[in-house]
């Protein structure tokens, strides 16, 4: 007689941006288990993400957050937050399960002829009427650290969580090249010239669907001038005189580490 061995999956369980957490033997992870952690809600499909450590990542999204039992060993996390205590593939595959999560939110529905879409592969739908493929929109953008002598620019954008100062950054825009929009953006929130533009490295960034790509430039000309509508503060500081920089999660702190690690 054949037997059939149950299959563990790692479980992304997402309420709104907050993920699924418990805690075993003081550790954070994504519960893992043959059976969803928690009732699958009719409507929420159940998604496949990838592999994760041997087993199968599966992600889906609930009507309402799982508060903390009795035990304090189930908790409903922020994203962001999650960085800080799960591991680097976790938090990477779980950036990755919210994006899919995201887009299964926002495609439900045929953009060009208004009937709903069914899914043919992970990352794939596609309307039974007019045939139109959807596949998971990524914006990407672009974010700079600009060296002057000794020092680095370092801005605080409006929009920002907190009081650190980070680099300058902003969306591709349609017919741009990413260096082109480098430049733009600069001008635009800065009003300085830049040179030297060089690739450093790219990264997901999950909130909720955007890619960051990274570069280094030297100031070439031209005095601050900020961009109010953006940004509320900036200048340039050297390595002892530095405001409150970003989380170790991001692209622009591996930035301006890198920086600060040259001789």
């Amino acid at each position: 007689m054949e037997t059939v061995e149950n299959t563990n999956y790692r479980w992304f369980v997402f309420y709104n941006n907050s993920l699924l957490v418990v805690t075993r033997e003081g550790k954070q992870s994504v519960p893992c288990g043959t059976e969803p952690p928690m009732p699958v809600p009719i409507g929420s499909t159940i998604h496949t993400v990838g592999q994760l450590g041997g087993d199968v990542a599966k992600a889906y999204a609930v009507h309402t957050p799982c508060f903390e039992n009795e035990q304090g060993d189930r908790q409903m996390m922020d994203l962001r937050t999650s960085y800080d205590y799960l591991t680097q593939e976790e938090y990477d595959m779980a950036g990755k399960a919210f994006e899919i999560l995201n887009w299964d939110k926002n495609s439900r529905y045929c953009p060009m002829c208004g009937v709903p879409t069914v899914q043919i592969s992970p990352i794939a739908k596609k309307c039974p009427e007019c045939r139109q493929e959807i596949y998971p929109r990524i914006s990407p953008a672009i974010i700079v650290l600009i060296r002057k002598e000794n020092s680095v620019l370092l801005v605080h954008a409006r929009n920002f969580r907190g009081t650190f100062y980070g680099l300058v950054a902003g969306f591709l825009e349609p017919g741009e090249t990413l260096e082109e929009c480098v430049h733009r953006e600069v001008m635009e929130e800065t009003g300085l010239r830049i040179k030297n533009l060089k690739y450093f490295g790219s990264q997901p960034w999950p909130y909720p669907s955007g890619i960051m790509v990274g570069f280094t430039a030297d100031y070439e000309s031209g005095e601050i001038k900020l961009q109010s509508e953006e940004l509320s503060a900036g200048a340039f500081y050297d390595r002892d005189h530095l405001p409150e920089i970003p989380r170790k999660l991001s692209l622009a702190r591996k930035l301006i580490d890198a920086w600060l690690e040259e001789k």
